[in-house]
């Protein structure tokens, strides 16, 4: 698209939004590391516009003071010079363009690290609400558009003033008459260009939402669990309408963007073409009345030629400059959202070796969607403050080092959420949560990142090697320490048989495995890692009799001397626990071993009848 029309494509509604406060301070301070840089790019850029100021000069020259006068020196010696300028002028460009890549770039660097290291360090709640599409874009396209800022939109404004500025004084020198009739023309370029860029905006917007709906479609679609819903119970024709339909739309945007481009264009270099006849016209008349030289009339009309387009785009210079600082405030907002949990300023590391687990009279409830969300991210008007029900009220329990917990209770008890604490997700609304004595909140999360391992129901492994997801637990391990943990997870017979052994590419979400393996996968980088607290959180929900058994017996390595707490909902898997408790409403109801639970006839032994038969049942009471 034509540099001066791009500026015209861009929301012109962006001008009404008003800056949080400080938020142009913040954008210079991102500029600060390359300010030296900057300032070079910003005088090449002026000199630049000055040596494209000084051609049409030297043209004026050549015909008036060379030609006319029959010199051939001096036509030869200002040739050289125009040869000159122009070289002068691309190495210019070339040295613009460097430091404008090394700032750009250097900026979507720093701004993409920090935002990325930060949504590292949001809570899980964050990941809950915020939507993917919407992080993404603040890492692309907002970091992008604010790098703009000091890149092509500053280049843009300071050149275009610059060479605007040398443009018109020259030609009011040579002559005020044609300058001030150039000036009254002016509108014949700025409303056409105005007038284009709205339709253009439009379509561009349509276009935008039109590929972003092609976009989630494609993602739906074209990830396993989507292509087997597509395929068990839609409708691939009524699929392939809908897509078409859209893509067809994007289309014909295309070429109609396309031909507002072309007329633009097209006006304006018929406009321009007009302003050409008339400079002629006028400085020709004047020149045979000898008030003029031919040269300058020359000059005149290859200034008219640097003169539109720059200030067509200097009309709509506000847009621009917006545009670049809003992207900057949408960065900044996730820059500026603090996470719920985070290290304290004296927070020490958890003590090694064997250590236990203590809940102290814990609260807890949800964080509300203002407390760690932001309206953009989750594409809404306004977040909810209203306060959610507390999940947890007063539990307390401990966990002996080297002893296994189990934690039972229907769904929505709160036997998850104990987990999350346990690792740190949250932190408690109420009370404390202890590892070794050490109140979580008080300790480094690195340290409890290494004292406690989990294995969820849902075993997540990226699309990458098997090598590469177990080691993500311990970067450093070796092929033995990964054969080794592999072996006592119950599944390195499988991964032996596989062509690619360790090498092998699970899919997405590791898809390729099945689940049984997957959760044993899930185990191996469990004890590579090694930590010294293990929490299963249904880890065998959903498995079929014989991957459970492969699984429990993978399991029963994993627990061995460690702390473990262990949640689930069949029963059989937690009876050798040396402590059960159960949880209903959030609150410990009852505690005590499987015998001692089924004495109670309480909720436990109500959990048994509903699993076992009463044949069953006897048979392990």
């Amino acid at each position: 698209m034509p540099r001066p029309l791009q500026s015209f494509t861009k929301d012109a509604s962006v001008t009404s939004h008003k800056l949080a406060p400080g938020t142009i301070r913040r954008v210079i301070g991102f500029a600060r590391p390359y300010r030296r840089w900057l300032v070079a790019f910003l005088g090449l850029i002026i000199v630049d516009a000055l040596v494209g100021a000084a051609g049409p000069l030297v043209l004026r020259a050549i015909i008036d003071d060379g030609i006319a006068e029959k010199r051939t020196g001096l036509v030869l010696a200002l040739a050289g010079l125009v040869a000159f300028l122009a070289i002068v002028s691309a190495g210019l460009g070339l040295a613009q363009r460097w430091f404008s890549s090394r700032i750009g770039e250097g900026l979507i660097f720093d701004l993409r690290t920090q935002v990325f290291d930060h949504v590292q360090t949001m809570p899980i709640g964050f990941f809950t609400r915020a939507q993917t599409g919407a992080l993404v874009t603040r890492l692309n396209s907002d970091v992008q558009g604010a790098q703009q800022a000091f890149t092509s939109t500053l280049s843009n404004v300071v050149g275009n003033v610059v060479g605007v500025t040398a443009t018109l004084v020259a030609m009011f020198v040579l002559s005020w008459q044609i300058t001030l009739l150039s000036l009254v023309l002016l509108p014949l370029f700025v409303l056409p260009a105005k007038f284009v860029g709205r339709k253009l905006a439009d379509i561009t917007r349509e276009r935008y939402q039109l590929n972003g709906e092609m976009g989630q479609t494609m993602t739906e679609r074209f990830n396993v669990s989507g292509a087997l819903l597509v395929k068990l119970f839609g409708h691939p024709e009524a699929e392939s309408e809908a897509f078409s339909a859209r893509a067809g739309r994007v289309r014909d945007i295309g070429v109609t963007q396309a031909m507002y481009s072309r007329v633009f264009m097209s006006s304006l270099g018929l406009l321009a073409s007009l302003a050409t006849a008339v400079a002629y016209g006028i400085g020709g008349v004047m020149a045979i009345g000898g008030t003029l030289g031919v040269g300058t009339v020359v000059a005149l009309t290859a200034y008219l030629g640097q003169l539109y387009g720059p200030l067509t785009s200097l009309s709509n210079v506000q847009v621009d400059v917006m545009t670049t600082l809003v992207s900057f405030e949408r960065v900044l907002e996730v820059l500026d959202l603090h996470p719920m949990v985070a290290d304290a300023p004296d927070a020490v590391a958890l003590p090694s070796g064997p250590v236990g687990v203590e809940f102290d009279a814990v609260d807890f409830r949800y964080p509300t969607a203002s407390e760690v969300s932001l309206a953009s991210l989750e594409g809404v008007a306004r977040l909810d403050t209203q306060s959610l029900d507390q999940i947890l009220h007063g539990v307390s329990l401990r966990v002996q080092p080297g002893r296994m917990l189990a934690i039972v209770g229907p769904s929505g008890a709160g036997k998850t959420t104990i987990a999350g604490l346990v690792s740190r997700l949250y932190d408690p609304t109420g009370g404390a949560v202890r590892i070794g004595g050490t109140d979580l909140r008080e300790a480094t999360s690195a340290s409890i990142r290494a004292t406690v391992g989990v294995v969820s129901q849902d075993a997540h492994l990226f699309h990458d090697t098997l090598r590469a997801n177990l080691i993500y637990a311990k970067p450093d391990a070796s092929d033995d320490e990964l054969v080794q943990s592999l072996r006592s997870a119950q599944i390195w017979d499988v991964i032996d048989r596989l062509p690619d052994g360790l090498d092998t590419v699970v899919g997405d979400r590791g898809h390729r495995l099945s689940g049984g393996e997957k959760q044993r996968i899930a185990i191996a980088r469990l004890l590579l890692k090694d930590p010294a607290i293990v929490v299963l959180d249904e880890a065998t929900a959903h498995l079929d009799s014989a991957s459970e058994a492969a699984v429990q017996r993978a399991l029963g390595l994993a627990l061995d001397g460690r702390t473990s707490i262990v949640i689930a909902h069949r029963l059989a898997t937690v009876r050798a626990a040396d402590e059960i408790i159960v949880v209903d409403g959030g609150q410990v109801v009852e505690r005590g071993t499987h015998e001692q639970l089924l004495a109670l006839d309480g909720l436990y032994a109500s959990l048994s009848r509903t699993q076992f038969s009463d044949g069953a049942l006897a048979g392990v009471a």
